[in-house]
């Protein structure tokens, strides 16, 4: 077990594959007490029982959808009796040159990137003020310090969760809640997967193939911060790959 993990109550948004399900089997095996949320309900099921989580511990979740992501954090609440952290980590990736026009890709990310950080913002805060404790934390991307050609959408959603998040932190202060930005580089996922693009999708798993790096090191640097003393609130960790340039 894990010290300042252990008991915990986090909820993961997005915890079906990839981050999120790396970061669950890692906070699993510190002690935590989890709710897991995705869509694809079958692999959250799965993935529960490989952990010996209590039946009730998932629950199908389309971060787009506001009520589902409250309804998230209620059964959490309702399960536990509380929620320590809220690990908002659902995202899409479909990298694409503006001129090409792929206007339901750009809402797609802009859906489940931005809105679906919010919402999760929107459902855990009240229970963290009414605690007076908390810990809220936000998936974003090396590309929401750096944007490159093709990616100028994703990167606008991810440089949108490290605003809303900074002004997130400054606005919880007096109800004693941590915030922290974590922004991976390449990291093995299945984000290529959501790419429309057949060229643009060649070329970015073929870079993953070169590059990523497990996500268990997302899973060890979410836990890092989530295991600092209750004074200490890491606002933003950024990690790429060794070789990664960019």
């Amino acid at each position: 077990m894990a010290q300042g993990i252990e008991n915990k109550v986090v909820v993961i948004a997005g915890a079906s594959s990839g981050l999120g399900e790396a970061l669950a089997r890692r906070l699993a095996k510190d002690g935590a007490k989890l709710m897991l949320g995705a869509r694809r309900l079958d692999r959250l099921e799965r993935l529960a029982g490989e952990l010996s989580l209590d039946k009730e511990a998932v629950l199908r979740t389309d971060v787009t959808r506001p009520e589902q992501v409250q309804a998230l954090v209620d059964k959490a609440v309702a399960l536990y009796g509380r929620i320590d952290v809220m690990v908002n980590n659902a995202g899409l990736m479909p990298h694409s040159l503006l001129e090409r026009r792929k206007i339901d890709d750009w809402n797609k990310m802009i859906d489940v990137n931005l809105k679906g950080v919010l919402y999760g913002i929107a459902a855990a805060l009240p229970y963290m003020k009414e605690q007076k404790g908390g810990h809220i934390i936000n998936t974003s991307s090396v590309a929401g310090h750096k944007v490159r050609p093709g990616s100028a959408v994703y990167a606008a959603t991810k440089t949108a969760v490290r605003v809303i998040s900074e002004g997130l932190r400054q606005e919880v202060k007096p109800y004693n809640i941590r915030t922290t930005i974590i922004s991976p580089g390449a990291v093995t996922s299945e984000l290529a997967d959501s790419i429309t693009e057949d060229d643009v999708k060649a070329n970015i798993k073929q870079f993953y193939e070169e590059t990523a790096i497990s996500a268990d090191s997302f899973a060890a640097v979410v836990a890092f911060a989530i295991s600092q003393p209750e004074e200490v609130d890491i606002n933003e960790i950024l990690f790429r790959p060794t070789k990664q340039e960019l």
